[in-house]
């Protein structure tokens, strides 16, 4: 990383074979934000963005993280963490802004498309009482052993507990989803209780 970026009180950690591709390192410089963290702990030679857009933001991503076509970004203030393992098949998108904040407990399985976000990056207002009706700067926690399904949608505060599935192509949006169970639909709803998955694929 350039001088400046140092010089702006921004940190960039690499553990020992950890690596982000050289085009996602030119995109860090992009935007002038000053005291922010990013530690990675994985080889991410397949990562396509990550994308820092204001001061303040933090970056954890632990090891054993394999984000294939994914794209990052955190806004001002706001952070991500992604422990490992995590497996995001293709182009899964996470995107935390307006001091949001995004946190992925270990054991994670994210199909292609899936979509994690804080808000909707636009207001959306009660015409009435001007009062904002859409999700800003929401907190969205991700329990141990979730599988997110293909096309997935998670957005607002959301909290998924251990060992749950997000069906393919739900929301999960403002809502909490209990462990064990599958959520289903858009907007979701708990379709399942009691269950359990693995990466194994047995009748």
């Amino acid at each position: 990383m350039p001088d400046w970026w140092h010089d702006c009180g921004n940190a960039l950690y690499l553990a020992d074979g950890a690596s982000l591709p050289d085009h996602v390192l030119a995109s860090l410089q992009l935007f002038p934000v000053r005291d922010v963290l990013v530690a990675v702990g994985s080889h991410l030679e397949w990562l396509t963005s990550l994308l820092v857009g204001g001061d303040g933001a933090t970056v954890f991503i632990g090891r054993e993280c394999a984000l294939t076509a994914g794209e990052l970004y955190c806004g001002a203030g706001s952070q991500i963490v992604l422990h490992g393992p995590l497996v995001a098949t293709r182009s899964a998108i996470v995107d935390a802004r307006n001091g949001g904040s995004i946190v992925a407990e270990p054991d994670q399985l994210w199909a292609a498309d899936v979509y994690i976000a804080t808000d909707d990056m636009h207001r959306l207002e009660d015409r009435r009482t001007g009062e904002r009706i859409n999700p800003y700067g929401a907190h969205i926690r991700l329990g141990r052993h979730v599988w997110l399904c293909r096309d997935a949608v998670v957005t607002g505060h959301v909290e998924i507990g251990d060992g749950a599935v997000v069906g393919m192509r739900s929301m999960v949006r403002g809502q909490k989803v209990p462990p064990h169970t599958v959520a289903a639909g858009s907007p979701a709803r708990i379709v399942r209780e009691d269950v359990d998955w693995s990466l194994d694929d047995l009748p």
